[in-house]
């Protein structure tokens, strides 16, 4: 049984029929409505912290899904499961693998930015001043890239980037 049909609640139902009946008129080939519900199921999963069950879901998107943008989606959302389970290296993988195939995703560059900080406060925290402040600098690189395409997102990383010293300009559009 697809796990879509195994939801509880009433939003969950209302999702997934609605997108079921949009699948159906939709001109779309049977391999990428397969992809979808695929990637539906994932999202799914993953709402509901069945990582390992999404993660599954996704490879299966991905085999299926020829989508450039759509790739880059799944990528993402694989990307934040590894970030939340800590494994950074893979989450990093993943969200430079979205950009690659789709360089408009902000919310990709902006959660490189957020590891590029973390593993720069765990540097400086360890001793090592000038490997904290490099990845502070990459950080800052991703972060600018990211508030360019949605200047009204990510106040936080803005008001670091000025008070650090890194943001040259006040205004981005």
């Amino acid at each position: 049984m697809p796990r879509t049909q195994k939801n509880d609640n009433f939003i969950d139902k209302s999702f997934t029929v609605m997108a079921d009946i949009i699948l159906k008129i939709l001109p779309a080939n049977k391999k990428a409505k397969e992809a979808f519900v695929y990637y539906r199921d994932g999202m799914s999963a993953q709402a509901e912290g069945e990582y390992a069950e999404a993660l599954e879901y996704y490879e299966e998107a991905l085999t299926l899904e020829e989508d450039a943008n759509d790739r880059s989606y799944i990528f993402y959302n694989m990307g934040l499961i590894y970030a939340s389970n800590g494994d950074h290296e893979k989450a990093l993988e993943l969200y430079h693998k979205a950009i690659e195939i789709n360089p408009r995703i902000p919310q990709a560059l902006n959660n490189i930015a957020v590891i590029y900080h973390y593993q720069g406060e765990k540097a400086k925290e360890a001793g090592d001043n000038d490997g904290g402040e490099a990845l502070f600098d990459q950080a800052a690189d991703y972060w600018i890239r990211a508030i360019r395409m949605a200047p009204n997102n990510y106040i936080e990383a803005q008001n670091w980037l000025k008070t650090t010293g890194r943001m040259q300009i006040d205004v981005f559009f």
